[in-house]
């Protein structure tokens, strides 16, 4: 890698205090851009970028690459490294309806888990805890013993390296310390597996994708969805997923929208 790139990264990691995940994704999109153009990044001018952009068809492919891209020059120009203020607006992505689970559907398909077991009361405790957290599955993964307390969850490892507190239902604390008592693993962290190692993102997918046949993203849409339904102020709900913007947050209230077009269809005598 490049010294110019090492800087980059070395501005990603600290100054916009990005997760690790989200560094590496930049830096290899980048990387792309220099093999596909032939050139080094600081000598790519508009229509390099275009020409590079043009190869991707999914548009939320093409805006990933895009804000890399972006940050990347925006960097550059900060730093005096490029004359020319490189930055293309993003794609138009049509904004989907989140794919979510109501309460019920969750609470009855977590009955089947074999809770005589300690995996079993792993894997309970874990559908419980992603549900009533609104956790990212990085940042549930991270979760350490000594970060709940009287109930409440500080999550230290969120993305952007931004804390949050949220509190958990008593059904899923409950789980937890049943799970806990029969861990018996010195270990800090929450989540292991039989061996007492921290649970890896794949292992969490594959428990979540088992009983309930969806990803733990899923889990946090379902969480969100199921305050909204219920209710809740979109601000609150942006500060307990740990969104920066309420733009993003927004994406609900679409379901909001479609639960009370269901409840009118359903018991309006005119529908």
């Amino acid at each position: 890698m490049s010294d110019l790139l090492i800087a980059f990264e070395e501005y990603l990691s600290v100054t916009k205090a990005l997760d690790t995940l989200t560094v590496s994704s930049y830096l290899s999109d980048l990387q792309q851009l220099e093999i596909h153009t032939q050139k080094t990044l600081t000598k790519l001018d508009t229509t390099d970028v275009l020409q590079f952009l043009a190869t991707f068809e999914n548009k939320r492919t093409l805006n990933r690459k895009l804000s890399a891209i972006n940050t990347f020059f925006h960097f550059c120009h900060l730093q005096n490294f490029t004359y020319e203020k490189i930055k293309i607006p993003m794609a138009k992505v049509p904004k989907n309806l989140p794919k979510y689970l109501n309460n019920d559907d969750i609470l009855q398909a977590i009955k089947m888990i074999d809770r005589s077991t300690r995996m079993g009361l792993r894997d309970y405790a874990l559908i419980l805890f992603l549900y009533a957290s609104g956790c990212r599955i990085s940042e549930a993964l991270n979760v350490q013993r000594g970060d709940i307390v009287d109930g409440w969850l500080k999550i230290r490892f969120a993305k952007g390296e931004k804390e949050r507190v949220v509190p958990l239902a008593p059904v899923a604390t409950e789980a937890l310390d049943a799970y806990l008592q029969k861990q018996n693993m010195a270990s800090s962290y929450l989540w292991l597996n039989y061996r007492g190692e921290p649970l890896s993102r794949i292992s969490a997918y594959k428990i979540v994708k088992k009983y309930l046949g969806v990803s733990p993203h899923v889990l946090r849409h379902s969480f969100a969805s199921s305050l909204i339904i219920g209710g809740a102020d979109l601000r609150v709900v942006q500060e307990l997923l740990g969104h920066s913007s309420l733009e993003t947050t927004q994406i609900y209230t679409h379901i909001q929208k479609q639960n009370l077009a269901d409840t009118m269809h359903s018991y309006h005598p005119l529908s």
